[in-house]
């Protein structure tokens, strides 16, 4: 790990909401970000960003920065998010939910509580709603549950990655798989499917609405072209109000940001909370 930095000053128009207040559905968002937008930074630095651009919770990537097994580079994470004054919302994990990967769960969920974050982000599966057999997805689906229990027995909640390639590639394919692991405690991740309409994709929302924890918010649009939040403003306003009739605790999480660009983070930043938070005082109002 890199030295410590001092903390950026945070923004004078920032209002960090508080969880469960205002009496809006939207008041209990808590905004952040993926550490994966910038693998190349050190966690140190990621968190000291995060925390200048005004945000309040941080999902650490097991791949680059805080990966299993490894107790003293987590504690280093662990330290340095809360040093800025950050909370570790999620541990994204790289777990499949397969078979051949279980033995190694545990070992996944000590990370998460090692970093002090509640829930594990998983994969389902490597293939594509469409292209398994009935076979293959109870196995994914068993595996999911077994995962579930395991965490459940570590504090911690689980949830499915919304994405393409996996069982949970369509809103159907994931009420099923959520349906038939049947544990307390999976809930799912929603994020835009790639080069869906806004129609389409707030339609498959409505449905998960329920389940979800967190959303990873990004603009990409044609394909993976990234570009800046707001080029999607009417996505994310509407994504926002269906949220806030849907009160419950969630995590609005950025991930990548044009160009991988660290300098781009206060104004993507300001955009999530103008879009979170857009009624006077920096809350939805019931009314907008």
């Amino acid at each position: 790990m890199t030295e410590n930095h001092p903390p950026f000053p945070v923004p004078e128009d920032v209002r960090r909401p508080v969880p469960g207040g205002g009496g809006s559905g939207a008041a209990s968002v808590r905004l952040g970000i993926c550490s994966v937008t910038f693998r190349r930074l050190p966690a140190a630095e990621v968190a000291r960003r995060a925390a200048g651009a005004g945000l309040e919770v941080i999902e650490w990537g097991a791949d680059v920065h805080a990966p299993p097994g490894e107790p003293e580079v987590l504690r280093a994470v662990r330290d340095a998010t809360e040093l800025h004054g950050l909370v570790s919302c999620s541990y994204g994990s790289y777990f499949r939910c397969l078979p051949d990967e279980l033995p190694g769960f545990a070992e996944v969920a000590r990370a998460a509580v090692a970093l002090r974050a509640p829930r594990v982000r998983v994969w389902a599966g490597t293939s594509g709603s469409a292209d398994v057999t009935e076979e293959e997805r109870s196995r994914i689906t068993a595996g999911l549950r077994e995962a579930a229990l395991i965490a459940r027995d570590h504090g911690l909640d689980i949830a499915p990655e919304f994405h393409a390639g996996t069982l949970t590639d369509s809103t159907a394919s994931t009420v099923r798989l959520l349906e038939e692991a049947g544990v307390d405690g999976a809930g799912a991740y929603w994020q835009p499917p790639q080069d869906a309409p806004d129609e389409e994709a707030l339609a498959g929302l409505d449905v998960l609405a329920d389940r979800v924890g967190a959303v990873h918010v990004f603009s990409w649009w044609p394909g993976n072209q990234r570009l800046p939040l707001a080029a999607r403003d009417g996505l994310w306003d509407r994504v926002f109000r269906l949220l806030g009739d849907r009160p419950a605790p969630r995590d609005a999480l950025l991930e990548f940001v044009p160009g991988d660009d660290p300098a781009v983070l206060e104004r993507e930043a300001a955009t999530l909370r103008r879009l979170a938070f857009p009624g006077p005082g920096g809350v939805r109002s019931p009314l907008a």
